[in-house]
Formats: C-alpha cells, sequence, structure tokens
C-alpha cells in the first residue's frame, strides 16, 4: 500500500512540476492578452501530434509560455510553425 501511495505521489509531483515549465497550445482569445515573443519550427514530424509535441518543446526551450500553431505542410514529413508568447 505505501509503495502505491509513493508512486501516485510521484506522479503527480511529476506532472505539476512538468506543467510548470512546459508552454501550453493557447486560442487567439487567450493569445490576445499575452505578448508575442517570437515563431518556431519544427520539421520532420511523422504525425500531427509530433509536430506539435516538436514545436511545444521549442516553445518551452524560448521561454514560452504559450504557443498558437500557424502552419503545418507535409511533403512525406510534416513541418510547421508556430507564434509563441509569453
Amino acid at each position: 500500500m505505501k509503495t502505491i501511495k509513493y508512486a501516485v505521489a510521484a506522479l503527480a509531483l511529476t506532472t505539476l512540476s512538468f506543467g510548470a515549465f512546459a508552454a501550453q497550445s493557447v486560442t487567439s482569445a487567450q493569445a490576445h492578452n499575452m505578448n508575442k515573443i517570437g515563431v518556431v519550427s519544427a520539421e520532420g514530424a511523422t504525425t500531427l501530434d509530433g509536430l506539435e509535441a516538436q514545436l511545444a518543446e521549442k516553445a518551452s526551450a524560448a521561454g514560452a509560455s504559450g504557443y498558437t500553431i500557424t502552419s503545418a505542410n507535409t511533403n512525406n514529413k510534416l513541418s510547421g510553425t508556430a507564434v509563441i508568447y509569453k
């Protein structure tokens, strides 16, 4: 029983700490209240989820708290861009 409690506590702490640093996808209405700090791009993804994950990672690395995907293209591999906000 203690093992389950510790596992749940560790999972909760991991989720909270990851959420505190990860950029989140925002709507255009939410972005209206934020400051645009740049644009990121990614390429080589094989799925839309993979492309979004790459863009979110790059947004976080750039210090953004939010991002809005502005384009997604495909030529065998996906590429896209996102405006990032803080």
